[in-house]
């Protein structure tokens, strides 16, 4: 085998470890098809239904009548397991995401199929923002396309870290090893500007089932690597009990008058009678005194229960508030770094207000773009000025009042939000929080550059010296007010 097929055949997740110590997870695993259109993504999940024994007999039955001429195989319809919408099946797209369960005798399931339209992208956003893993689709003839690459962003940005590449429809150009060692690099060159490392590249045929649950040896007698379901059942599912502890109040409960209670699924993190919380964002410490559900009280609560937390002191908690653990808090300040997805017309206008909604809190924020990512480099542009739909950029967020937010990589619960238009309702934009916005009154980046705002005097001092002109390709200086400069400083305290 030659060093190049060794490489791509390669997997970096354990698939070379004992089948025997891999046991039955109770949490199922969550993953999405992606890609450009045309690319299977339907038929490759509704093959796997078939061949895992999901697909029921009235199913079965409906799939064989519906399906026609499809192919020249004789084989069902499988897309048509997954595309419920009329839509869907007059014109042979995917429009919404369908989920499905499916299960082996190792593992189950639950996968998203999302479309491939790009202006069906803001669907995809929602299917990959719960998932641990992501199937990218490519067709074996097109290679990746813009498509290909947008959605694998967006995956990557929504804290996926594990990729399969599923380069289908490899019986159209005859099985051929350098294709699928080609579109195998090049997708690794890309994964790895965005910070992706695990990534399992697997030749398929997803219509004739060739890789997906039963091997091609015959067909492929060079591929060594595992099939779909053997890296599905592999995979690592996104662990939600580190971090500290972290719950939206959805609701206050008072029945009578000596029980208040907050109730509220959480988020991250465990919590147990006796621990010391903090309410965000007013500050307010109180302990854990019991944690109730719908028909008893418990010792403990973790990541996806649903509770009514009482704490031992009345204490101020509305709707939308944070409570977390005392002793690792989240970010709070009302300056943030986020990354974004433009999800409709329009895109999003720098410095309009918008309603950010995480949680159950909704605030008043303004926009300000910094660089928009470039599909077919893989590099961020800077000053990016609008962001029209569809658009990945990185931006500011400002805003009017104190913001609680983990970073996106700690907690997605926590870490991720939507903007609506307060005009028209619309959801335009779906990000992620990177971190908090070090703006230091006078003083902050702008991509890969400076600004500083500083009285003009002074000003005119510093653009004269020798060390400024030896940096002026960093560094921008805006000339303001020595009362305008001053309040930038003096209001810097509240975002540090």
């Amino acid at each position: 085998m030659s060093a190049t097929a060794a490489s791509t055949s390669a997997t970096i997740l354990p698939f070379a470890e004992s089948a025997a110590r891999v046991t039955r997870d109770a949490r199922p695993l969550r993953l999405i098809t992606c890609g450009s259109v045309d690319d299977g993504k339907s038929t490759l999940i509704g093959r796997l239904l078939w061949d895992t024994k999901a697909v029921k007999e009235d199913q079965a039955a409906t799939l064989a009548r519906d399906s026609g001429a499809q192919n020249d195989l004789g084989l069902p319809d499988f897309a048509l397991l997954l595309d419920g919408l009329q839509a869907e099946r007059e014109q042979g797209i995917t429009i919404d995401v369908a989920y499905r369960y499916f299960s082996t005798d190792k593992r189950s399931f639950i996968v998203a199929d999302t479309p491939g339209h790009e202006q069906y992208t803001r669907n995809m956003a929602t299917g990959a923002s719960t998932a641990d893993l992501a199937v990218l689709l490519a067709d074996a003839r097109a290679g990746l396309l813009e498509q290909t690459r947008r959605h694998a962003t967006i995956a990557s940005l929504m804290g996926i870290r594990q990729f399969v590449l599923a380069v289908n429809k490899f019986d159209l150009v005859n099985y051929d090893r350098e294709i699928f060692d080609r579109i195998s690099h090049e997708f690794r060159e890309f994964a790895l500007s965005l910070g992706v490392r695990q990534i399992t590249a697997i030749p398929m045929s997803a219509l004739k089932g060739e890789n997906v649950v039963s091997p091609a040896s015959d067909a492929m007698p060079w591929y060594e690597g595992p099939t779909l379901i053997e890296a599905l059942e592999l995979a690592t599912a996104r662990s939600t009990q580190a971090g500290g502890f972290r719950m939206p109040v959805q609701r206050v409960v008072r029945p009578g008058e000596s029980f208040r209670g907050y109730q509220g699924t959480v988020a991250g993190g465990a919590i147990k009678p006796g621990d010391s919380v903090v309410i965000l964002p007013s500050g307010t410490v109180a302990n854990v005194s019991q944690i109730v559900t719908f028909d008893l009280v418990r010792n403990a609560a973790v990541a996806g229960d649903a509770v009514t937390l009482v704490l031992d002191r009345q204490v101020d908690v509305a709707r939308g508030d944070l409570i977390a653990s005392i002793d690792a808090q989240p970010l709070t300040g009302t300056a943030f770094d986020a990354q974004l997805v433009a999800l409709q017309q329009g895109g999003i206008e720098p410095g309009k207000r918008y309603w950010l909604k995480s949680g159950s809190r909704r605030q008043r924020v303004s926009i300000e773009p910094l660089s928009q990512l470039d599909l077919a480099s893989g590099q961020w542009r800077p000053h990016a000025s609008t962001l029209t739909m569809n658009a990945i950029g990185k931006v500011r967020l400002a805003f009017e009042e104190t913001a609680v937010f983990d970073a996106y990589d700690q907690n997605r619960a926590t870490g991720a939000f939507i903007l609506i238009d307060p005009d028209t309702l619309n959801t335009v934009a779906g990000g992620m929080i990177t971190g908090k916005r070090a703006n230091l009154g006078g003083l902050k980046r702008e991509g890969d550059r400076v600004v500083l705002s500083l009285p003009a005097d002074l000003a005119e001092q510093l653009m004269a010296s020798e060390l400024f002109a030896s940096r002026r390709e960093e560094v921008e200086i805006k000339r303001v007010t020595a009362a305008e400069a001053a309040t930038l400083w003096r209001n810097a305290g509240s975002d540090i």
